[in-house]
């Protein structure tokens, strides 16, 4: 699974003119699965998820987690993730999951980082998203469980 964490001041994605999520401080994640991924990588990826400590203590270290800040998640699927650009100007989305496998994968994901006590909000899989977000740092953080 590939997952692009983004720490934000606020997020929101619209489909169709409409808000379906909306988050203040926290994390923009953009989420991606390929046909070979499994539970357990949808458990490791929430846990350093959860546990990142990413945003600053009164010192202003990166030392406090989502949960200490009382952030929540704005999570939105995204297969381009896995787009290759080896070859050619137009990508290749062969490596991005089958999308019934994709979606299951991105609805645990979801479901196990609401279970941690994070405040969750999704767009919907499959959809042609809007997304808008403020960067907070700028801080972007990539997570690949095949590295």
């Amino acid at each position: 699974m590939r997952v692009l964490l983004q720490r934000v001041q606020q997020a929101s994605v619209v489909i169709d003119k409409r808000v379906v999520g909306a988050i203040a401080q926290g994390y923009c994640l953009l989420v991606a699965a390929e046909d070979s991924d499994t539970s357990d990588q949808v458990d490791y990826l929430v846990h350093k998820i959860s546990h990142l400590r990413v945003f600053s203590d009164d010192a202003g270290k990166m030392n406090l987690s989502i949960a200490d800040v009382d952030g929540s998640i704005l999570s939105v699927s995204q297969f381009t993730l896995y787009a290759n650009t080896k070859k050619g100007n137009r990508p290749s989305f062969v490596a991005a999951g089958e999308p019934a496998h994709a979606k299951a994968l991105y609805e645990e994901f979801n479901q196990k980082l609401a279970a941690t006590g994070i405040p969750v909000e999704t767009g919907e899989f499959g959809a042609d998203m809007h997304v808008a977000l403020i960067n907070d740092g700028p801080c972007t953080i990539w997570f690949d469980t095949d590295d």
